[in-house]
């Protein structure tokens, strides 16, 4: 029997991971998608009515094991979204699209998502419910902490320390042997050569901090 999933989060990057999911049952039939748990579900965009679920409270009342995704690129909100989540009926798989390219002794955490065409060399550790968007690559020895998000095309190279709740826009790059604080925003496509402090954001060629 397959297993029930559904996406907390109805706007593009819930559609865009639904398509995920569809490309997983492409390569093997493996999850029932019933819908979204959104706290707001007005003028969702290509969405049928019949999948709009409910808020995400709702799912705390769910009777029954349900697989659950979350959808959403800030790494605060997905760690207040978590924290709210206290059914034990609710887990949360690992979802790879089948295009990845992933080496030796990668460990990756539950609630984690990794979108089509990124590569993961080796001896990397992935924490729990980091996003990891389209066509990224993540050098080896790497660490990559809990709640993280990376936008598409961010390339990370080997021996990075990644700390939680760290988001990294769309083309950055991280050279090697680079340390980035908890809660930091890495602007989109900046160029990371030196440490970033915890509740730093940073942007620029090469970044530098602009917000602490």
């Amino acid at each position: 029997m397959n297993k029930k999933i559904a996406i907390i989060g109805a706007g593009g990057f819930g559609r865009e991971v639904k398509w995920l999911i569809d490309s997983i049952n492409v390569q093997k039939k493996e999850w029932d998608f019933v819908g979204y748990y959104d706290d707001d579900l007005t003028e969702r965009k290509n969405i049928k009515s019949e999948l709009l679920l409910g808020n995400i409270d709702d799912l705390n009342s769910i009777q029954e094991p349900l697989a659950i995704v979350i959808a959403i690129g800030s790494p605060d909100f997905k760690e207040k979204i978590v924290s709210r989540l206290t059914n034990k009926n609710l887990y949360f798989p690992t979802l790879i699209h089948p295009t990845c390219s992933i080496g030796n002794n990668v460990l990756i955490g539950d609630g984690t998502i990794i979108c089509a065409s990124n590569i993961i060399t080796t001896d990397i550790v992935i924490k729990k419910f980091v996003t990891i968007n389209l066509a990224c690559t993540i050098g080896h020895d790497s660490v990559i902490e809990n709640y993280c998000s990376i936008m598409p095309s961010v390339n990370v190279s080997g021996e990075v320390l990644m700390c939680q709740n760290v988001y990294v826009g769309t083309g950055a790059k991280i050279i090697n042997q680079i340390n980035i604080g908890s809660h930091s925003i890495i602007g989109a496509g900046a160029v990371v050569i030196k440490d970033i402090s915890a509740n730093s954001t940073a942007v620029g060629v090469p970044a530098k901090i602009i917000l602490k």
